[in-house]
């Protein structure tokens, strides 16, 4: 080992709080983008869930012909 004790591994030579700070700002922003993605997924179900109980709720319109083809089709029936 390059250390000889765990205090002086924490130390890192004088760098340790340098090097203990970056691995913890990395943590933290990890865990963060990681609870932002899920809270971001949550809400769009959320959106999704009640844009197709609006949909089913309101009744559904009758839907025109596009053109005098398929007008004909409807009346011949």
């Amino acid at each position: 080992m390059a250390f000889s004790s765990l205090n002086e591994f924490f130390a890192m030579g004088g760098h340790g709080l340098y090097v203990w700070a970056a691995w913890g700002i990395t943590a933290l922003l990890m865990l963060v983008i990681v609870l932002h993605a899920r809270l971001e997924r949550s809400q769009l179900l959320k959106g999704i869930k009640r844009r197709v109980r609006r949909q089913n709720a309101q009744p559904q319109a009758a839907q025109t012909p596009v053109n005098s083809a398929q007008r004909d089709v409807r009346n011949d029936a």
